[in-house]
C-alpha cells in the first residue's frame, strides 16, 4: 500500500485558488478513479473534482469553505500502488527524519460580521460568520457585510449559503440601499422613495446584465467622473486604410479594420502618459507596467464585455489585427475565455460603431480612465495649405475621455486625449504594410 497526496487541481489559466464547497467522501470511505471526490468554487464557476486514483480516504486536510491555492494538497488517499497519476501529481508521504507528518494548518476563521435585522434596518453585533466563498461572491457584486447580514439564510445553524446570495441578487437586492438607524440627525440618508414604474412587458435581467449594472453603479459611486473632448482629423488614416486593406488581408490573412489602428495609437499615448495607465488602492496609486488595452464589445445577447489586447505597445500592426479579429470573433461566437477578458489597464469604447457622434463612457474599474471614439464623419473643414486657408472635405472624429478625478487631473486627462488625436492626425500615408 502507498499513499498519494491529492492536490487542488488547476481550474483555469488565471485561477490561483479555489474554495471547497463540500466533500462527497469521508475519511475511511472507498473511492474509485474518476469518481467525484469534492465540489469546489472559484470566482468564475463551481466544479466537481474527480479523484485521479482508486483507494481509501485516509485524511481530509481541509474542511468545507476553506480557500486553497492551486497545487496545495487537500487530501491523502491510500492506494494499492497501481493507481495512475492522471491530472494530479502524486508522491509518497514519508516521515522526514523520524518526525511525524504534521497536518496542514486549518484556514483562518471566517470574518465576523453583523447579523439580525430589525424593521428599522438596524444591524446589531452578533456572532454570525460568512464563508470565504460567500465573501468572494459579495466582493464580485459589491455587496457590503452590512447588506450580507440582511439576506435571509437557509443553511445549517443560520449560515448563509451561496444559493441564498444568488437568490437575493435575482430578487433585485431589496436591501441594497437600506440605511442603518443613526443617532446623528444631520446625517444624509438615501430616501426610501416609491415610484410609479408603469406597466408593460417585464423582461428579467440575466445574470450578466445584473453584473454589468452593479459594475456601472459601483464605478459611478467610486470614481468622480470628468469627461474631456477633442476632435481629430482622420483623413490620412482613412485614406491609407482604404488603399491598403485588400493588400493587407492578402498578405497576412487578416481583415484590417480601424480598431487595431486605434489600439496602436492609444498604446503609444499611454506609454507617453503612464499615469493614465493606473488603478487606485486606498491612498495609493498603482501605475501598471504592462499596457493592456481593453475593447468594449457588444455580445449577440446585447450585453457588453471587454476582451483585452495584451502588451499592445509591443506589437506591430499585423499582430494587433490578429488579436483584435480573434477576440471579436470569439465574442461574436460566445467563445471568450476567462483569460481573454482579464487584466486590462486602459479601455477604449468605439461608440461610433453604433452611429454615435460621441459618448460619455463609464470607467471600467479599477482603471482610472476610458476613451470613447465617435463615428468617423465627413465634414467641410477649414484647413491651412500652401495657398492659405481653404475649405476641404475631411474625415473627422470626436474623442471623449472619462477619467477618475481623484487621481487624474484636467491637465493629464486633456493632454492624453489630445496626444491620441495627434497620433491619429499624424498618421503616415506612406506607411508600408
Amino acid at each position: 500500500m502507498s499513499t498519494v497526496e491529492f492536490k487542488m487541481p488547476k481550474l483555469g489559466e488565471s485561477i490561483t485558488e479555489a474554495a471547497i464547497i463540500t466533500w462527497f467522501k469521508n475519511v475511511g470511505d472507498t473511492i474509485e478513479e474518476d469518481e467525484m471526490l469534492l465540489e469546489v468554487a472559484t470566482d468564475k464557476v463551481d466544479s466537481e473534482v474527480p479523484s485521479n486514483v482508486s483507494g481509501v480516504i485516509e485524511e481530509i486536510l481541509y474542511e468545507a469553505n476553506a480557500v486553497i491555492k492551486i497545487g496545495e494538497p487537500i487530501a491523502i488517499i491510500k492506494t494499492d500502488g497501481k493507481a495512475s497519476s492522471k491530472k494530479v501529481e502524486k508522491k509518497e508521504v514519508t516521515k522526514p527524519e523520524g518526525k511525524t507528518v504534521e497536518k496542514k494548518s486549518k484556514p483562518k476563521r471566517p470574518q465576523k460580521v453583523a447579523a439580525q435585522v430589525t424593521s428599522q434596518f438596524t444591524v446589531p453585533d452578533s456572532d454570525r460568520f460568512f464563508s470565504p466563498l460567500v465573501i468572494e461572491i459579495a466582493k464580485q457584486h459589491h455587496i457590503s457585510f452590512e447588506e450580507l447580514a440582511r439576506i435571509p439564510a437557509t443553511g445549517k445553524e443560520g449560515r448563509l449559503r451561496k444559493s441564498d446570495v444568488f437568490n437575493y441578487i435575482e430578487d433585485g437586492r431589496p436591501f441594497q440601499f437600506a440605511q442603518p438607524v443613526t443617532q446623528d440627525p444631520t446625517a444624509y440618508r438615501i430616501p426610501q422613495l416609491t415610484f410609479d414604474k408603469g406597466k408593460g412587458k417585464i423582461i428579467e435581467m440575466d445574470r450578466m446584465r445584473q453584473m454589468i449594472a452593479d459594475h456601472m453603479v459601483y464605478s459611478k459611486h467610486t470614481s468622480p467622473h470628468v469627461t474631456a473632448y477633442v476632435e481629430a482629423d482622420l483623413t490620412n488614416m482613412v485614406n491609407w486604410r482604404n488603399a491598403n486593406k485588400v493588400a493587407f488581408q492578402e498578405k497576412y490573412g487578416e481583415r484590417l479594420t480601424f480598431t487595431p489602428l486605434f489600439v496602436e495609437a492609444v498604446a503609444k499615448a499611454v506609454a507617453d502618459f503612464p499615469n493614465i495607465n493606473a488603478s487606485v488602492d486606498g491612498k495609493n496609486i498603482i501605475v501598471k507596467e504592462e499596457i493592456n488595452i481593453g475593447m468594449a464589445t457588444a455580445l449577440p445577447s446585447g450585453n457588453l464585455i471587454v476582451p483585452v489586447v495584451r502588451h499592445a505597445n509591443t506589437k506591430d500592426l499585423k499582430d494587433l489585427a490578429t488579436d483584435v479579429n480573434d477576440l471579436a470573433n470569439k465574442a461574436r461566437d460566445n467563445k471568450l475565455q476567462a483569460d481573454d477578458i482579464q487584466g486590462s489597464t486602459f479601455t477604449i469604447s468605439n461608440v461610433g460603431t453604433f452611429g454615435s457622434v460621441m459618448g460619455t463612457p463609464i470607467i471600467n474599474q479599477p482603471e482610472v480612465a476610458i476613451l470613447a471614439l465617435g463615428i468617423i464623419k465627413k465634414r467641410p473643414e477649414v484647413i491651412t495649405t500652401a495657398k492659405g486657408d481653404e475649405i476641404a472635405i475631411r474625415s473627422m472624429m470626436y474623442l471623449s475621455l472619462s477619467f477618475d478625478h481623484r487621481v487624474v487631473d484636467g491637465f493629464l486627462g486633456g493632454s492624453f486625449v489630445r496626444r491620441v488625436a495627434d497620433y491619429f492626425e499624424q498618421f503616415d500615408v506612406n506607411r508600408e504594410i
